[in-house]
């Protein structure tokens, strides 16, 4: 083993690898902003709020697939599909109960979108600990 980690090369990958899951999470903060303001008048804030996690969820896999942890195709896209989505989740009940108290504190049509933002932050270290070592762990640096 290296000075630099297991595989080598582990530790000059990461700075890079964070730098993506955020550019990750931005867009699926946009994705889930757009979609929870797009179907709130019809379903309310918390069951949109479900929805548009599902819509950003789909966003981050699909870059972070290609981007972040990229190597070639899986046995099963729609396996590593579920699998992220299911990592995610404690990631996500992070990000909801941020939103959640958000949305009980602060008044105002942009309430919403500060939850959103909060929470994605919030759940970020979870949710890329969890792609890392759960989803992707056989997916070396690029």
């Amino acid at each position: 083993m290296s000075a630099s980690g297991p595989s080598g090369g582990e530790a000059h990958g990461t700075p890079r690898r964070l730098a993506l899951f955020a550019v990750a999470g931005v867009l699926g903060l946009i994705v889930d902003v757009g979609v929870l303001y797009l179907l709130a008048p019809w379903l309310g804030w918390y069951a949109a709020r479900v929805l548009s996690f599902l819509a950003a969820a789909t966003a981050t896999w699909a870059f972070n697939r290609r981007f972040t942890f990229a190597v070639g195709r899986p046995d099963s896209l729609w396996r590593e599909y579920v699998s992220y989505v299911v990592a995610m989740l404690g990631g996500a009940a992070v990000n909801y109960a941020v939103y959640v108290l958000t949305l009980h504190s602060v008044d105002g049509p942009w309430a919403a979108a500060l939850g959103v933002a909060l929470g994605s932050l919030c759940g970020m270290v979870v949710n890329y600990l969890s792609a890392r070592h759960l989803v992707f762990r056989s997916r070396g640096p690029r």
